[in-house]
């Protein structure tokens, strides 16, 4: 493993290291639903699903409506809803602190990089302490393009000075998966965040390095 080529594998959030993608759901519908709006399931799952919330509140103006001079406040209360999930229902995962740990230590450099903001980041990753395995977040804030656009990636690859052949991007949606093929980098495509393990991690490397 001493010559390999991949050094950095670069994890979204939800799905993928938190099963969070419900509680982004139900938080938001939950501050929408005061002014009777709501994304149904179907759209959650087929249209919404990877997208930040400021992106989906644009996409509900243009079709259901919804006042853009609205969009601060539902989004501030969005977050507090999400909070508030977070504290109830994040916990640590043991498949992913010992994956996280083992990758930390044997080198590889380990990225976050998720549309949420960055302080939910940092609260959801403290919760299931994984935040020591961390060597960079990336959020929706540090960038001008969210996924599906790869500049997420591109952005981490840069801060921790390596190409994209030197990273291998973990996700769990189309518009991530799309995010993570634009950077040139490999893509471990999971289907739940128990499919996010060492053993499939390093299968995904080992394939990288053949």
């Amino acid at each position: 493993m001493s010559e390999k080529r991949i050094k950095a594998i670069l994890f979204d959030m939800d799905g993928v290291l938190i099963d969070a993608k419900d509680w982004h759901y139900e938080a938001l519908n939950k501050a929408l639903g005061l002014f009777g709006v709501e994304i149904s399931r179907y759209d959650h799952l087929h249209t919404f699903d990877g997208l930040p919330t400021k992106v989906k509140l644009e996409m509900l103006s243009e079709g259901q409506f919804l006042p853009k001079q609205l969009h601060g406040f539902i989004n501030q209360l969005k977050q507090d809803y999400t909070m508030e999930l977070i504290y109830q229902k994040c916990h640590p995962m043991f498949h992913h602190e010992y994956a996280l740990s083992r990758l930390h230590h044997e080198g590889y450099k380990i990225a976050v990089c998720s549309n949420s903001i960055h302080s939910t980041i940092e609260l959801m990753m403290n919760r299931a302490r994984l935040m020591p395995y961390l060597d960079l977040i990336v959020s929706n804030e540090d960038v001008k393009k969210a996924k599906p656009d790869p500049e997420m990636y591109l952005t981490a690859m840069s801060r921790l000075g390596l190409s994209a052949q030197e990273c291998i991007v973990v996700e769990d949606n189309p518009k991530g998966v799309q995010a993570g093929k634009a950077s040139g980098a490999a893509v471990l495509e999971v289907a739940t965040v128990y499919d996010v393990n060492y053993e499939n991690i390093v299968r995904k490397i080992r394939e990288c390095c053949s």
